[in-house]
């Protein structure tokens, strides 16, 4: 089912994964336009789009999704919205007003902007964290969507993409205005990583401070499923296009999907090792402190910092919801997204795996230099 002549728009346009969808539906689509939503919206990205633009319109939409009058005006006669955008927070570092204000008000506007303007198709990026893991560290071993699992979400980001979620799931079949029925589904992607993500190059950067030695956080035995971020792209793709097909449109509705891809099961430290040894990155073979060490200091900490909140908000820089989630065996399926989207991993581990190296390659001189080292 091609998308061609559909007007799309994607939030969160010029970030990691936003760039990267915006992209593929120039390469592979003949959309009449894509509307760019961003907090600012540079305009080297779209010098960059030139190559592939073809007849496409690329419009700019620089505003805050808090803002119901600017997200109504960026849907209006639009058909499709991929909505991207969210604050992003692992630390619990950003106020809850804030992230709740972005990660769910924000979404709610967008669903609201999307019955007003007859937007008949909405594909929200979630996380696989609203999921958990649960303060127990309960496994989860190739989950599905089926799988049960008790979690009581701690973490600002992970409840509030959460509520967002269940907003948009809630909202399928919503009455538009012209008397249609909006149509939504939910992506639940997994660590996203490949060229331009900021974890990576952070993790990158702390292994330069340590003399090229990458810190370890995870057992080797916690092994989650990393996914490529072309592939989430691909995934987004299939979605719309799933939810215009007349013939799948009601069936997945209203549905969430867990998307990976074949990257090798690993720990999320040795994840790190693996696409920064060919640089020539060493790992640490033992955690940095036993667990139960880091809880505990994680518990000290926090406790300080709560005892601190009313005077100065002070971040730890590593907290116990954060270690559980570094040391919890989480790893999913993408076979029902496989069924009911026809998703296949475009990028097999190798090509994602060299593509990730290769970008690293050329943002390790600038970090040495940044960091002042040779």
């Amino acid at each position: 089912m091609s998308l061609r002549g559909e007007v799309c728009v994607v939030t969160g346009a010029c970030g990691f994964l936003g760039k990267r969808l915006v992209r593929l539906l120039l390469e592979e689509e003949r959309v009449a336009e894509i509307r760019l939503l961003d907090k600012q919206v540079q305009p080297q990205l779209l010098q960059t789009l030139e190559d592939c633009r073809g007849d496409t319109r690329l419009s700019v939409f620089e505003g805050d999704i808090r803002d119901g009058d600017f997200v109504r005006k960026s849907c209006r006669g639009a058909s499709i919205v991929f909505h991207i955008a969210s604050i992003i927070d692992v630390n619990d570092s950003v106020e809850y007003s804030e992230i709740h204000g972005v990660n769910v008000k924000g979404t709610q506007l967008l669903l609201e902007a999307c019955i007003q303007e007859n937007v008949v198709s909405f594909i929200y990026t979630s996380t696989i964290e609203v999921m958990g893991p649960n303060p127990k560290g309960d496994p989860i071993i190739n989950g599905t969507e089926d799988t049960d699992y008790s979690c009581a979400l701690k973490f600002a980001y992970s409840s509030t993409k959460k509520e967002a979620e269940q907003r948009t799931l809630q909202a399928h079949s919503e009455v538009l205005q012209n008397g249609g029925r909006l149509a939504t589904c939910a992506l639940r992607p997994m660590y996203i990583y490949g060229e331009g993500c900021r974890f990576l190059l952070g993790h990158m950067s702390d292994g330069i401070k340590n003399k090229d030695v990458l810190y370890r956080m995870s057992r080797p035995e916690a092994l989650v499923n990393p996914v490529y971020v072309g592939n989430v792209a691909v995934a987004h793709l299939q979605a719309a296009r799933s939810l215009k097909d007349p013939q799948k449109r009601n069936s997945i509705g209203g549905k969430f999907y867990f998307i990976c891809d074949d990257t090798p099961p690993v720990s999320y430290s040795d994840f790190n090792h693996a696409v920064m040894s060919p640089l020539g990155f060493s790992i640490q073979q033992k955690l940095m402190y036993p667990l139960s060490l880091l809880y505990l200091v994680c518990f000290i900490m926090e406790m300080l910092c709560m005892m601190a909140r009313p005077f100065v908000r002070i971040v730890p820089p590593l907290n116990r919801q954060l270690v559980t989630m570094l040391n919890t065996p989480f790893s999913f399926s993408y076979q029902k997204a496989k069924r009911d989207l026809g998703y296949t991993p475009r990028y097999t581990w190798e090509e994602a795996r060299k593509r990730t190296v290769g970008w690293l390659a050329s943002e390790l001189p600038k970090e040495r230099e940044r960091i002042g080292t040779k």
